[in-house]
């Protein structure tokens, strides 16, 4: 009976109680929205014969795709998600100016590829975006969309839907549905593999960070290092992961993909109430043990203190966006690249890296081991 106060609690403070958004069909308008994300879906929910959510949360064995246009409302800002739990307005609303399902693997391969030859060389990449706890179709399409315009993103933006049962009190189930979910991420992982993109991006979001860990050991275990060698970054903010069950998934996936970098925040009362919720095993992404991510050659973005630290910083934060959109520093930890070493000011043991925008980085132990060495040789 403890449990149902609880999950009332953690919605209200991860900003998805309350009506929930719907995908379209817009409503006419004779605006046209501030711009059009195209997000491009690969997903395990069951499709629906329904026009406001094409996508229940019933779980397929055999991946769905389709391609949503999305509209950015005029009156956007940055951070939020303006949505409407009726017909949207697309001057106020994001809203999905196009909805087309794709037959087939072969078919949407051909149309990633398509998407990638549109773009500069240097953006012919493409980035997984895995959504959290408590998402219906509109949900985490509509965050896709967001995060990819306001940080700029000029890569294709692929977004892998698992079947998260997008209600208040299913918890469970979605630990449920993100375990059934890991071999349809693998998939999505191998098809991105399999197109022309220079490389691969993931980005998971909360309980989404679990099913990324999964999918990379399930690639580990079944001897796919070639599609785990396609990827060129890992991003995890706010992993919603027991932080013994994820020494365990590294120490199954092995060789971690680089750069790896995780968001974390002390300041998280969501995964402090999943903590609770799970017999108080510490979370991942509450930054309770930031040495052993370390060790584990992993990036340590430390956003406690930055604008709130709430459990969607990573995405609502202008000041992380700005520091990654424009910050050397940030874009070279997050490419593998070290950057020049006067970008760099480290605190005690060179351990900490103390960033604009009150960010701390931790660098993962093969970059402070190579900064060390070079700091004695000069």
């Amino acid at each position: 009976m403890r449990l149902y106060p609880l999950l009332i609690v953690l919605i209200s403070l991860t900003g998805c109680g309350g009506p929930r958004a719907v995908i379209g069909p817009p409503l006419a308008s004779g605006a046209a929205p501030k711009s059009i994300e195209s997000i491009y879906v690969a997903t395990t929910r069951n499709r629906a014969d329904n026009p406001s959510l094409p996508y229940s949360s019933g779980r397929s064995m055999a991946l769905n795709f389709a391609k949503f246009d999305i509209g950015i409302p005029r009156n956007h800002i940055s951070g939020r998600i303006e949505t409407s739990s009726r017909l949207p307005n697309p001057d106020r609303h994001f809203a999905a100016q196009a909805y087309r399902p794709i037959d087939g693997r072969p078919q949407f391969i051909a149309q990633l590829n398509a998407a990638l030859a549109q773009r500069a060389p240097e953006d012919r990449e493409i980035v997984i975006f895995i959504h959290g706890y408590n998402n219906n179709i509109a949900d985490s399409v509509f965050r896709n969309a967001q995060i990819a315009h306001d940080y700029s993103i000029r890569a294709v933006s692929l977004h892998y839907a698992w079947s998260s049962g997008g209600s208040l009190p299913l918890y469970v189930f979605d630990r449920d549905s993100a375990i059934f979910g890991r071999a349809g991420l693998a998939e999505t992982i191998e098809i991105a593999a399999q197109t022309k993109a220079r490389r691969v991006l993931l980005i998971g979001h909360s309980m989404g960070a679990y099913v990324v860990m999964e999918a990379l050991r399930d690639l580990a275990m079944t001897g796919r290092r070639k599609t785990l060698e396609r990827i060129g970054g890992v991003v995890l903010a706010a992993p919603d992961i027991d932080v013994d069950v994820f020494q365990s998934q590294v120490r199954d996936i092995r060789t971690l993909p680089k750069p790896f970098t995780i968001v974390v925040s002390r300041r998280d009362r969501a995964l402090g109430f999943s903590r609770r919720l799970t017999g108080g095993h510490p979370r991942v992404g509450s930054g309770s043990d930031i040495a052993m991510l370390q060790q584990n050659e992993i990036a340590v973005i430390d956003a406690s203190d930055t604008d709130g630290g709430t459990h969607n910083v990573f995405a609502s934060s202008q000041t992380l966006m700005d520091v990654v959109n424009n910050n050397e520093l940030m874009r070279s930890l997050l490419r593998d690249d070290h950057g020049p070493a006067k970008q760099t000011v480290l605190a005690d043991g060179a351990s900490v890296i103390e960033g604009a925008a009150s960010l701390v980085i931790f660098l993962p132990a093969r970059i402070l081991g190579g900064m060390a060495q070079a700091a004695t040789t000069r």
